[in-house]
């Protein structure tokens, strides 16, 4: 796999890198992010590559990412598809700066806009459900953006399966912009979505963008277990280690898993990194993974990802140590007992 060696994203014909570059570390405005300069690097290591692919949002180290990427970009403009999401309060005093509602979303890409220095946003997402507003509302809503050409095409995040075929499924209805992406937290730390997301994805015809792939850099190796301790720091944090604590992925599980990361990964010749973003490529839901790089050796790592391929027995370890509990209705529907009594004795293809 190569960089340049473009995929669909989902239902539509856009075509894509297999790595996004991800932007929430563009910018030092919430401590622990890439100042100018070195994300000016980074995004040109990426760009000169053959990257394609470049995620951010309105509300990004307070809106600084969406600007380094506006100078950023210039002339390559059109060889970048430019994804942005809208949600996330930008106005601590204001109660319709944030939510999914219309007002929010048209002020939010009219943001987005003058931040990027550009005339459209070409991947529009929903960054997670605010749980207010009527999917009517919303979906009607980014239909209208569609059809003004300031956005072109649909995705969202952070949203149940149900909620997400509910509102895919009105889209188809009602005649509407349909998503064509989910962006989710996936993995080997966090694999919860492998139980509906992935297969609400494949069913809908949404392409799969997981983000943390690296599990917040716990599966770097960069943590042990006397880091488990700080797992319940504050939600907002200055420092990098703090915005992990919070997600609730330092603890013991988690370090177990990052030894055997470690392990295949010294197996491999590559680096821990590495193995965890390869892993998240070696599953066909996924179109592309997002790579947060907060320095240019960082990104360099990462875009190596590419040149791996892990062997299925490493993939099988990596699997077996990762696995998700089964939960119902699964956990129930899977036992030999149950398959007897709806299958009787006969073999019967499956379809998933």
């Amino acid at each position: 796999m190569a960089i340049d060696h473009y995929k669909l994203l989902g239902r539509s014909g856009l075509r894509v890198s297999p790595l996004s570059l991800g932007t929430m570390t563009f910018g030092s405005d919430w401590g622990w992010g890439a100042d100018g300069d070195e994300a000016r690097r980074i995004f040109d290591l990426y760009v000169d590559r053959g990257g394609n692919f470049v995620d951010t949002s309105v509300n990004y180290t307070d809106g600084g990412a969406e600007r380094l990427l506006g100078t950023f970009i210039g002339d390559k403009r059109d060889r970048i598809v430019l994804a942005t999401k809208f949600t996330m309060a930008r106005d601590p005093s204001n109660p319709n700066s944030g939510g999914n509602h219309r007002l929010n979303m048209v002020r939010s890409v009219e943001q987005s806009l003058a931040q990027l220095s550009t005339d459209r946003i070409d991947l529009l997402y929903l960054h997670a459900w605010d749980m207010t507003t009527r999917p009517d509302e919303v979906m009607r809503a980014l239909d209208d953006l569609v059809r003004s050409g300031k956005v072109l095409y649909l995705g969202i995040c952070n949203t149940s399966a149900w909620r997400v075929a509910q509102m895919q499924t009105l889209a188809d209805i009602r005649g509407w912009s349909p998503f064509v992406a989910l962006q989710i937290e996936y993995s080997l730390v966090e694999r919860t979505v492998e139980h509906e997301l992935l297969p609400a994805a494949a069913a809908l015809g949404l392409g799969v963008l997981p983000w943390s792939p690296l599990g917040g850099g716990v599966l770097t190796g960069k943590y042990s277990l006397a880091d488990v301790e700080d797992s319940r720091e504050a939600a907002v944090s200055a420092s990098r280690k703090g915005v992990i604590a919070a997600s609730g992925h330092l603890n013991k599980r988690a370090i177990e898993i990052s030894s055997e990361v470690k392990a295949v990964a010294e197996e491999a010749n590559a680096t821990p990194s590495r193995v965890a973003l390869a892993w998240t490529l070696a599953n066909p839901a996924v179109v592309s993974s997002i790579i947060g790089a907060r320095t240019l050796g960082q990104a360099e790592d990462n875009l190596k990802a590419l040149d791996l391929r892990l062997t299925s027995e490493q993939l099988d370890r990596l699997n077996r140590i990762s696995e998700p509990s089964p939960v119902f209705p699964d956990r129930f529907t899977q036992r030999p007992l149950v398959q007897q009594l709806i299958f009787g004795g006969s073999a019967v293809e499956r379809r998933e």
